[in-house]
């Protein structure tokens, strides 16, 4: 039986109606703890002050490349504790590729900044473990690409590989974050969303998947969308984990126009990630701020060192914000962008103004619009409109960032400050900031963003190591240990999955074991799980295992790849499981019959209750059967939160 659905029958009906709301629900988390160690990278050229190049993620004979060197404006802007500079010097960290047992993960073609003659920094040695023995307080780089792009309701297009950056990127990017407004939410559209995944989240998971991101969390509110995806390795620096919604639509009760956003703990420095939709029209500009302090206010987590969203070391704000080119009119306006004046645009952008007299926009930094205004096109081209409205074009899509500033020393520190986690080291730098003119199907053009996070490292020790065999070439292999860390708070519902690797989320795995917390295990340091013969994959490849921490509702500790390649008699164990899949009327029907001669009637009604009122945000949310005790469901697990009365899982 799936360790979900068991959970799922110890708990009580959740009520229908609050369960069945339009936005998803927070992803509820433990006390942040420090993480493992991640894999080394090839060396980065460091940044070197007083120079304006960008260390670009792509070939810098390309059009765009060309287009950005020959601006008059700088191209980076690097901000360290709230303060505008430009390029900071300092080196970059160098980390080496995961040492990969079998190379399954597509190779993009990169582009490799010159190697610098800057001495390198301390390097991470790492243990058998996969951990990390630090011998000096090591600076981290930690890539963030964030996307923002108004999609008017259209369907996803076929490829978003140059959205992206995967045809030109290095490789080196840690963490992507999707912000999607005006995505359809249609009532028939959103039935569909309730059993089965939405197509833009599929269209991003499928896009990156396979590059060894997985999506860490999602929420949407109506047409709004935030998916945050990492790189599998990094799973278990991601602590203390939520997300949280806003309506500002009529007054607060739609939830048309507001913010959506998600926050967690990366290496121990917590990063919030806001996706706003904010008023329209030139003459709503007060509106738009009244809107965006409201979110602020609303918004507040369950986390003791940062509850607001400004309490975040590190903030990054996004989305179709709708600030207009004020005093212009539209012949000057497109005068301005054909001639690539766009600085005389800048002066008249009322965000850019609202800085100098709006607090709640202290300290937020913005890079320089280099790019033409990304609204209002006609749909399919890259005319903008000509409709009958004649909307001015403007830069509605932006992506700005905040520092937290560093709380004075003193004896009478707030309660804010003495949880600090910001460092005098830790800064933030912009690499590049675009538009994407070549998608047309809404009137608004994609707009992104690449930033490196500098901070110490302030995570070592991973809350589960996992270790496994290199290969797994008999049934007798299929052994995998773990350690816990003291302060860990362990589940009778936490689990160990096999996902082979390219796996989307923390749902898609092919099997699973229960991480049992027997008595035993108490008095001894390192705990083991056994796959047994009817449980491993039937096909060969690549695999890795992943303990999902039921507290936590994330993984939390992963293995490096390894190879599974059984014998063919012994291969006759489970198919690989595709979490996508809707279960058949069949399978259900099997399923309850199942459960009537098992005499499970109460508690399959009760699941079936939360299964149908699921968030359909949930990504995969759906129907799943009520499996018989004898057999293994391949079912996603749903997450659920632990009790402290909660009965040990029956075998499945």
């Amino acid at each position: 039986m799936d360790p979900e659905q068991q959970i799922q029958s110890q708990c009580q009906t959740n009520d229908l109606a609050s369960s069945a709301q339009a936005e998803g629900p927070a992803d509820p988390s433990s006390t942040s703890s420090p993480a493992p160690a991640r894999p080394r990278r090839p060396q980065r050229s460091p940044r070197v002050e007083g120079s304006f190049e960008v260390s670009e993620l792509r070939p810098p004979e390309s059009a765009e490349a060309q287009q950005l060197s020959s601006s008059s404006q700088p191209s980076e802007l690097s901000v360290d504790h709230g303060h505008e500079h430009k390029l900071l010097g300092h080196a970059a960290v160098s980390r080496s590729h995961m040492a990969m047992r079998a190379a399954s993960l597509p190779q993009t073609q990169s582009y490799r900044p010159p190697l610098s003659d800057a001495p390198l920094q301390p390097q991470r040695a790492l243990s058998v473990a996969g951990t990390a023995d630090t011998q000096t307080q090591l600076l981290e780089d930690f890539r963030v690409h964030i996307i923002t792009w108004n999609v008017g309701s259209a369907m996803p297009p076929e490829d978003i590989t140059s959205l992206l950056g995967l045809n030109v990127g290095d490789g080196n990017t840690d963490m992507y974050i999707i912000g999607l407004q005006e995505v359809n939410s249609m009532i028939n559209k959103r039935l569909k969303d309730v059993l089965f995944t939405d197509q833009w989240s599929e269209v991003c998971m499928d896009a990156l998947s396979p590059f060894g991101y997985v999506l860490v969390t999602s929420q949407r509110m109506q047409g709004m969308l935030l998916l945050v995806f990492s790189k599998y390795f990094h799973l278990p620096f991601l602590r203390g984990i939520q997300t949280q919604t806003t309506r500002t639509g009529l007054g607060g009760i739609w939830g048309n126009k507001g913010g959506v956003s998600a926050r967690m703990n990366v290496f121990g420095h917590s990063i919030c990630f806001l996706n706003c939709h904010l008023p329209a029209h030139m003459e709503n500009s007060d509106q738009r701020m009244e809107d965006f302090e409201s979110i602020l206010q609303q918004q507040q987590f369950e986390v003791q060192a940062a509850t607001g969203v400004l309490d975040h070391d590190v903030v990054f704000w996004f989305g179709d914000l709708n600030f207009r080119i004020e005093d212009l009119d539209m012949q000057v306006v497109k005068a301005a962008i054909d001639s690539n004046k766009l600085s005389t645009l800048w002066e008249k952008d009322q965000l850019n103004i609202a800085k100098d007299s709006e607090t709640v926009l202290e300290g937020f930094h913005e890079g320089p619009l280099k790019f033409p205004p990304t609204y209002k096109f006609d749909v399919g081209t890259d005319t903008y409109d000509t409709s009958g409205k004649k909307r001015k074009p403007a830069w509605t899509d932006r992506i700005l960032w905040r520092l937290r500033p560093m709380a004075p020393v003193s004896t009478s520190a707030s309660k804010r400050s003495s949880f600090s986690g910001l460092s005098s080291r830790t800064s933030v730098s912009q690499h590049f900031y675009r538009s994407h003119t070549e998608y047309t199907i809404s009137d608004h053009k994609p707009v992104s963003s690449m930033f490196t996070l500098q901070f110490p490292c302030k995570a070592d020790m991973p809350l589960v190591t996992l270790s496994v065999e290199d290969e797994w070439r008999e049934v007798s292999d299929a052994v995998a240990k773990f350690k816990v860390a003291p302060n860990f708070p362990r589940s009778s519902w936490d689990w160990i999955g096999l996902y082979k690797v390219g796996f989307k989320h923390h749902k898609d795995y092919v099997t699973y074991v229960w991480a049992k917390q027997e008595e035993s295990d108490f008095l001894r340091q390192e705990h083991e799980v056994i796959f047994t013969e009817e449980e491993l994959p039937k096909d060969s490849g690549d695999f890795i295992l992943g303990y999902y921490s039921n507290n936590m509702s994330s993984i939390v500790g992963v293995t490096e790849p390894f190879q599974i390649q059984l014998p063919v008699s012994s291969a006759a164990g489970l198919s690989p499981s595709d979490s996508s899949d809707f279960t058949s009327d069949d399978e259900l029907k099997k399923s309850d019959s199942c459960d009537s001669e098992e005499q499970q009637s109460s508690s399959w009604s009760s699941r079936r209750a939360r299964e149908l009122t699921a968030d359909p945000h949930e990504p995969h949310a759906k129907l799943t059967s009520a499996p018989c005790s004898s057999s293994r469901s391949s079912d996603a697990p749903v997450a659920a939160e632990d009790t402290s009365n909660s009965a040990e899982p029956e075998e499945p």
